[in-house]
Formats: structure tokens, sequence, C-alpha cells
């Protein structure tokens, strides 16, 4: 059987990457050029830089990602990219590229949700995932758990109301002085700290058990440090991040294991940003271990933003027998699942 060649291109917000994986498991090359020391500097990404970097990096990584593999476009039997959600310059970045190497070289175009890409970055390293499980995918600017029914089909059973776990943890890092990008650096921090010295909300959303709701703790942790500044009493930074981390971390693992539990799943993945979080992987690996479920959970390279992810979820796309047309266009808001 002839091997499937997926070209991937990712550009969605502040990394520009390309990767060629082989039938959907096999990742010959995933090039990352990351912007993080640009945006470090504005304390988060601003949308009209991370454009125009993509616009000089984006030929440069597609030209490695083939270089790596030893491959040229006419090994390329599909092309994968980012077309939502995201920020929509950053978008269409990667999208005009995919196109235009799509219309001159007839190489079938496939457009791919990112989050979609995220859950399906647990099949590169894990031969024995496979669908059903439930997947929680926790990011910058997504928390959500989603039922994965079958290869490229997507069933959100919870998601946030307010705040990503992502945007908290970076909120958080910004409070404390941290800087960007804040998630590393509170798992850092927390290393250090006690995370029952502070008792910060769990928040529970009435009527719908696998829901998040990280908006109030987020409030709480910046009152509570609001609080120590009116009474002239030190901060110990490192419980702050150690309680306000295991505050998340409890709802996500909570919320995930009961979502799995009660659709029947055995299997439970971790992918996103925030799956790179190292207490969240051992939280979540604890609990499935007494659950007696399997957990599966990308290496760190595969969970924040990459072409490999997006290779793979294109690959399923493809083999689904889905075509995008050159009309297809960046979809910022795009939600799992959606085929636009």
């Amino acid at each position: 059987m002839k091997d499937i060649a997926v070209l991937g291109i990712e550009s969605s917000c502040d990394e520009t990457a390309a990767a060629v994986v082989l039938n959907g498991r096999e990742v010959k090359s995933n090039i990352i050029y990351s912007q993080i020391d640009i945006h470090k500097l504005y304390g988060g990404v601003v949308p009209e830089i991370a454009s125009r970097k993509h616009i000089e990096k984006i030929n440069y990584v597609i030209k490695e990602a083939l270089r790596e593999a030893e491959m040229t476009l006419e090994d390329i039997d599909a092309i994968a990219v980012t077309y939502g959600p995201g920020l929509v310059g950053a978008l269409l970045v990667g999208v005009g590229a995919a196109k235009a190497i799509s219309y001159a070289a007839d190489i079938p175009l496939v457009g791919v949700n990112h989050i979609e890409g995220h859950i399906s970055a647990n099949y590169i390293e894990n031969e024995s995932l496979v669908p059903p499980f439930m997947c929680l995918v926790a990011s910058g600017g997504h928390s959500h758990i989603v039922k994965v029914t079958d290869y490229g089909k997507y069933e959100i059973i919870g998601r946030t109301r307010d705040d990503a776990a992502g945007e908290a943890f970076d909120k958080v890092a910004r409070a404390l002085g941290l800087g960007y990008p804040g998630g590393p650096k509170v798992d850092a921090l927390a290393k250090e700290g006690n995370p029952d010295a502070i008792k910060f909300p769990r928040a529970v959303v009435e009527g719908a058990p696998y829901d998040f709701s990280f908006s109030g703790l987020k409030s709480a942790v910046l009152n509570y440090l609001n609080g120590c500044a009116m009474k002239k009493t030190e901060v110990n930074r490192a419980d702050v991040a150690a309680s306000f981390q295991q505050a998340v971390i409890d709802v996500l693992t909570e919320h995930t294991i009961q979502a799995a539990i009660d659709n029947n799943c055995k299997q439970v993945a971790l992918a996103g940003g925030v799956a790179a979080n190292s207490s969240l992987r051992e939280a979540l690996q604890n609990v499935c271990e007494r659950k007696g479920l399997e957990f599966f959970r990308p290496s760190n390279i595969f969970c924040t933003d990459n072409a490999a992810m997006i290779a793979v979820a294109g690959y399923h796309e493809f083999m689904n027998g889905v075509r995008s047309g050159l009309d297809l266009n960046a979809v910022p808001n795009l939600p799992i699942g959606a085929r636009v």
C-alpha cells in the first residue's frame, strides 16, 4: 500500500510551521519558527507583527520541511493547512501559501481546524490510541472536553464559559510579574510553592457539569494580590502560583475524568499548549490509573503549535474524502467539527 505524504502548514498565532507526515503517524520533518522572543517584549502576541513575521518565514519553513523529509512537492499527496480558529491575518498567510502551492503543483488542498490538529497530535506517538476516546483540549484560547467518536469526527462535551485555562495562566503570570508566555513560568514557579497554601475557588457551572469557568478564579487571585498590597503583606509568589495552578488542574481533571466515565470512554487524551504543564499531566495520569483508564498525551513539542499535528489531522480528513477549494478562507472563530 502506497504511503500517503501530507505537507502540513500552520500559522494561526505566533509560530510559523511546516511539516511532512506519512500515513498520519510518522513525522518526517517538523519545522517551527517561534516568535516568542519578539512578543514577550509586549507582554503578549501583537497580531500585526505576527502576520508580518509569518510572511517573512512561511516559504523558508516549507522548504526546510521538504528538505529535512528528503522530499519534493512531487512526493506530496495532500497539503493540509490551518484555516481557523486563530488570528485572521496570521491564518491568511498560511492559507495563501497553501493555496498557491496547491494550484501550482496540482496537489489536493485540505483545510484543517487548529483545535482538531491539537487533538490529532496524540496519534503521532501513541499507536494504541484509537477512537472513540475523550480528549481535554487546554490552550491559551480554548478549553474543551471533546469526545472523538471517529477519525475526524468530534462531539463537544464541555467548554469554558469565559476565560480559557491558558488565558487564565497568562493573566495570573502577568499579575505575578512573571512575563510572557505565562504557562511555563507559572508551572516552574509552582514547583517551589505549596498548592494548599491559599484556598482559591473551583467553579461549577450549574446544569453543565463538564463546563469550565476560570474568570472567577482569575479574579480571586487578583483580589488576593491587591489585598496583600493594601495591607502591605508580603506575597509568597510561589504559593500563589501553586495554589492557582492546583485550582485549575483540579477542575480540568475532575470534569474530564467524569466526562470519560459518563460516556463510557476507556481512553483519555490531553492536547493543547497547557498540555505541556507537568503538574496537569501528572494529575491526569494518576487519576486515570486509579480509575482504570488509559491516558495519552503528546510530547511537549507536539503540545504547542506545530505543523505535524495539522498534517496528521489533514491526513484523516483527506482519507475521509475532504477536499478544499481555492476559495478556502481564514475563519478566525471556526468551531470544532465545522466544515466551511
